[in-house]
């Protein structure tokens, strides 16, 4: 099993991204999270180019086909998403009826340095995958403080956000192995 993780951050040190890898030490046996680290390449949406799509949006677009979920992790900026991400989303949706995103399992989570930890991000998110199709948990994760969370190794220094951590992979990779079941009966 194949989980694209997506984080919303281009900052080199991004809390987000960091939260991404710590997801990745905590799958079950049997699954693999990669991140993709392409968002900063996608050129901004224009729908005059959809006959011919940038090469960092196929890029992108492939390796959601691929996977059998995806994870997304978003900061805050001006209580939505990161214009970027929303950006990805958009080239993602069109043309709707092809989009990657379709159908596929889908969890967003999210951390920022304020007292919030994104919880507004999340639900634009939330909100935005699924115009697109996606079949996104209704979970969310919020990080706050997250200049705070992580130990020098980068794993997480609280159990609670950790375990909260592990609760929404675990429902994702159960989401998914449904989404599995569910085609191959």
């Amino acid at each position: 099993m194949r989980i694209l993780a997506i984080s919303g951050s281009l900052r080199r040190d991004s809390h987000n991204t960091a939260l991404l890898r710590a997801a990745a030490n905590l799958l079950p046996s049997g699954v693999e999270l990669a991140i993709h680290d392409g968002l900063r390449d996608i050129p901004p949406f224009d729908e005059d180019a959809l006959g011919e799509i940038p090469a960092a949006v196929q890029r992108l677009r492939d390796e959601i086909s691929a996977a059998d979920g995806v994870l997304v992790s978003t900061p805050e900026y001006n209580s939505s998403i990161p214009g970027q991400l929303k950006n990805a989303l958009d080239w993602l949706s069109r043309p709707l009826v092809t989009s990657p995103l379709r159908k596929k399992p889908t969890a967003v989570i999210g951390a920022s340095t304020g007292m919030f930890g994104a919880v507004w991000a999340q639900a634009e998110a939330r909100k935005v995958l699924s115009a697109i199709g996606a079949s996104v948990l209704d979970r969310e994760l919020p990080v706050p403080n997250v200049d705070e969370q992580f130990h020098p190794d980068g794993t997480l220094n609280d159990e609670d956000v950790e375990a909260a951590l592990v609760e929404v992979i675990e429902a994702l990779v159960g989401a998914i192995g449904e989404k599995t079941a569910s085609i191959a009966a």
